[in-house]
């Protein structure tokens, strides 16, 4: 019993260890797809996981492109933090080298836009997007004073937009 414990916890862990790898929504499809072909969980256990996962906010719905998908939260991650050396070695090499290879998959729905105009002398309007499927997932306007700054956050946004929106994500969802 007390091997079926650690099993599960281990297996929970390794759940939240997948989100903050992949830092964006992610489906329930996507999440299955990436364990049932790793072989760590099936698919009845895993749905199980997810549920006791989301009761305990570990891991939250958000809504993107009218669908739900699920992101880690702070309380998550701070689990992650304190027991994630709990996850054996082989299983975090497994997901490193799966996530290595598919990332570019699973995000090839994705489109990053970052572009500005200037409004007037010193009034330039920055537009951050991202997109999904041709839905918008996020869209952000900043009015900046300089074409420095413009270009400083276009740069930044196309280099971290996952970091930023996952940032974004959580900050709005936890008020």
């Amino acid at each position: 019993m007390f091997e079926d414990t650690l099993e599960l916890a281990e297996n929970k862990l390794l759940l939240l260890y997948i989100f903050k790898k992949i830092k964006f929504p992610i489906s329930n499809n996507e999440i299955t797809q990436i364990i049932l072909e790793n072989g760590f969980i099936n698919y009845f256990i895993l749905q199980q996981y997810l549920n006791e996962l989301l009761s305990s906010n570990f891991i939250k719905r958000a809504s993107c492109s009218n669908n739900h998908k699920l992101i880690i939260t702070k309380k998550g991650l701070k689990v992650l933090l304190l027991f994630g050396n709990r996850i054996s070695k082989n299983k975090i090499d497994i997901i490193d080298k799966y996530l290595d290879t598919k990332i570019k998959t699973i995000k090839k729905d994705l489109s990053i836009n970052a572009d500005y105009t200037m409004e007037r002398k010193n009034n330039f309007i920055v537009n951050l997007k991202i997109l999904e499927n041709n839905s918008t997932l996020i869209n952000i306007k900043l009015n900046v004073d300089s074409n420095k700054k413009a270009k400083s956050l276009c740069k930044k946004w196309k280099k971290d937009y996952l970091d930023l929106y996952y940032n974004i994500v959580e900050l709005l969802m936890n008020n």
